[in-house]
């Protein structure tokens, strides 16, 4: 009976600690804001791109997901330049599905409803030059580029995006149809490798379960690295490098500039904006030189 106990409890042990480990890598990975109650359980309740204070909102942003590792201190730094401005909100979800809630799709995350407009939209320049009419002031503020985030030791020796289209790379891939960033990488396959490598990453071994679409890939795709459950994930350069600045064990292969692409970041000023006044002190921050010293330390050109 003592051994039956025992076994019982080491059993408990390890599936508590199983359960832990499962949850290592999960976000958010950024500080949350100040409060009287914490209430972030890993695997439940987490909701890692809504930040701040969605209650009476001051200024509303809506940035491009792959931008939620400098939102921190990107806001604090407005807050200190603007001092009015201390109730923001933001979301970082991927530009197609910001753009649905521009017009009018209410939003729904677990049983949260978000019912909220933009004062400014950010997104890459393809993005925003499809919908002119929604902005009364536009500026470019960062540049990115791609990369592959592989795990730490790349024991698949990945040495270039040719190499997705092997069959023992697991490859998790933005969906073209929500992220911009998947119409990206795509040229990035045909400069890489013709149509030929573009149809074997996106059709053929999507067919056959070895590539991943995912439905927020700067959440989805690092997770899936880190957690063993693909092998590679071409992202925007700046994911990878903040993965590694924060510790996680992964590597970055970098992409030759022959076959990269450049993604231009557009900040658009609502012609609809809730808050014309902070909308327009947000614009004029973003393309300040504090705003750039954060988005140069998290690896985003800003030249």
């Amino acid at each position: 009976m003592k051994n039956v106990f025992f076994t019982l409890l080491l059993s408990l042990a390890l599936q508590t600690f199983t359960n832990a480990q499962d949850h290592r890598f999960d976000p958010p990975w950024n500080a949350p804001p100040e409060s009287g109650v914490h209430f972030t359980v890993p695997g439940v309740d987490n909701v890692p791109d809504l930040f701040g204070d969605i209650n009476d909102p001051q200024l509303v942003v809506f940035f491009g997901g792959n931008q939620f590792m400098v939102i921190d201190e990107l806001i604090a730094a407005f807050k200190r330049a603007y001092p009015a401005y201390q109730r923001v909100f933001v979301e970082t979800l991927p530009p197609g599905i910001l753009a649905k809630q521009i017009e009018g799709v209410t939003m729904t995350i677990g049983n949260l409803r978000i019912n909220l407009k933009p004062d400014v939209y950010t997104a890459g320049k393809s993005r925003i030059d499809q919908t002119p009419d929604w902005f009364s002031r536009t500026e470019v503020y960062g540049k990115n580029r791609l990369a592959i985030m592989v795990q730490k030791g790349n024991n698949k020796n990945i040495k270039g995006l040719s190499d997705l289209r092997r069959s023992d790379v697991r490859v998790s891939m933005p969906n073209p149809a929500w992220e911009g960033i998947g119409k990206r990488i795509e040229e990035a396959y045909v400069k890489a490798g013709g149509e030929d490598l573009k149809k074997a990453v996106m059709e053929t071994k999507v067919k056959e379960s070895s590539t991943f679409l995912t439905q927020i890939h700067h959440r989805q795709s690092p997770m899936r690295i880190l957690y063993n459950q693909s092998d590679a994930a071409p992202v925007w350069y700046t994911e990878a490098f903040y993965q590694k600045m924060i510790g996680h064990p992964v590597e970055i292969i970098e992409i030759p500039a022959k076959e990269n692409v450049e993604a231009i970041s557009v900040a658009g000023m609502m012609k609809s904006s809730p808050h014309p006044k902070a909308a327009k002190d947000f614009m004029d921050f973003l393309v300040s030189e504090a705003s750039k010293a954060v988005y140069k330390k998290y690896g985003f050109i800003t030249e």
